[in-house]
């Protein structure tokens, strides 16, 4: 059986983390969320994987070459406009001349969820997928059943309209007659359509068969995502994880911690839980950070604060900046987004000067500059320089 495994989106709810990257290359405790996936469809014993890429393609290409680091064998298709998850999947059709699985490249689940939707056809199903119980349904497809077949997935209903706090867990199980249904359902509408689409029309005349999960289910949709998962992966560690980091003796260092090689952390520097330092980062003396994701090449200056915040590759933290923490609101996408929990997020290569302080939910764009002293509490826009007026 091989495995599908759909990483062409972009990501544009975690802009401005996507401006350079797919958003299955956005990094979660120091690993693309897309190797997350790989290791566990080659856990759970699937060896031939095909990738179905598009946006950024070559970061993703160029990462996983054939698979050979993961003694999986990886082949590649490409969804050349970004029209959903159904055309994501006809782009596959070439390689598949069996019963396969599809997998989100944005969701971390464990093998067990792929072993057993792997091992879950029967002569009656023409499909299946997972379902699994979360608190708030409406972020993503509820499922209603009907035993345990579905009768309905319904994208992201009203509160008051969910039939329950089952939802769409990402793990599909399709025959290669599928294909068919599949062009059925993209030539049928214009714009992007979702695998759902196609469920839901098997639903109507065939048997689609609800595979429960209830183990682990981490999905990367907007930016307060990426501190809390990132915190997740690193909560069963029972020491920091600091490879060939150069790290001083004086500094404090918590058990939930990774610190990729080729980093420094400076004498008196404090990183508590739920902290992800990227390669080549330098973090300096009498810094703090807590539940922060810092990616490559970034620079934390002496005395800076970073909690629950994103920092992009070789962005700067200017000596003395505050990004607090907390809780704010959002705007993504034009909806409003009450008490999420993300301090900042400064995109790639941004600087922000010394003394500066960021208000909670503040957005520093790719390239931006805040000149050192100022006290930012909206979005910055890629590319702006903020001055003193």
């Amino acid at each position: 059986m091989k495995a599908v495994i759909l990483a062409a989106g972009e990501g544009q709810r975690l802009d401005p983390l996507t401006e350079n990257r797919p958003k299955p290359m956005v990094p979660v405790a120091n690993k693309p969320v897309l190797e997350y996936v790989v290791e566990t469809v080659a856990r759970a014993g699937i060896d031939e994987i095909v990738l179905v890429v598009g946006y950024e393609r070559a970061r993703i290409q160029s990462y996983f070459g054939d698979g050979d680091d993961w003694d999986v064998a990886i082949e590649y298709a490409v969804q050349g406009k970004q029209l959903g998850t159904a055309h994501a999947v006809l782009q596959a059709r070439s390689s598949i001349d069996e019963p396969f699985l599809v997998l989100n490249g944005d969701r971390i689940i464990d093998a067990g969820a792929v072993e057993k939707a792997a091992g879950a056809f029967a002569d009656d199903a023409e499909a299946l997928v997972t379902v699994t119980d979360v608190e708030a349904p409406t972020r993503y497809g509820v499922v209603e059943l009907d035993g345990d077949t579905v009768a309905e997935i319904r994208e992201k209903p009203p509160a008051h309209e969910a039939a329950s706090n089952l939802i769409n867990a990402g793990v599909y199980g399709f025959r290669p007659e599928v294909f068919e249904r599949l062009d059925a359902t993209v030539a049928g509408t214009h714009g992007e359509t979702g695998l759902p689409s196609t469920l839901n029309d098997l639903a109507a005349e065939a048997t689609v068969r609800a595979i429960r999960y209830d183990g682990q289910w981490l999905d990367l949709t907007y930016l307060w995502d990426l501190p809390f998962l990132n915190g997740q992966l690193l909560e069963g560690q029972t020491a920091p994880d600091v490879g060939d980091a150069s790290v001083s003796e004086n500094a404090t260092v918590a058990d939930a911690v990774v610190v990729d090689d080729g980093s420094a952390v400076r004498s008196f520097a404090t990183l508590e839980r739920g902290v992800a330092i990227g390669e080549n980062v330098s973090v300096g003396a009498n810094a703090v950070l807590s539940n922060a994701v810092v990616m490559a090449d970034a620079t934390i200056e002496p005395g800076a604060v970073v909690r629950d915040a994103v920092i992009g590759q070789n962005a700067t933290v200017g000596a003395n900046a505050t990004i607090a923490g907390g809780r704010g609101d959002l705007v993504v996408e034009g909806t409003y987004h009450e008490d999420v929990r993300i301090g900042g997020v400064i995109g790639d290569n941004a600087t922000l000067g010394p003394d500066v302080t960021l208000a909670p939910a503040t957005v520093v764009g790719t390239d931006a500059t805040v000149e050192g002293g100022l006290t930012i509490d909206r979005e910055v826009p890629a590319g702006t320089e903020v001055r003193r007026g």
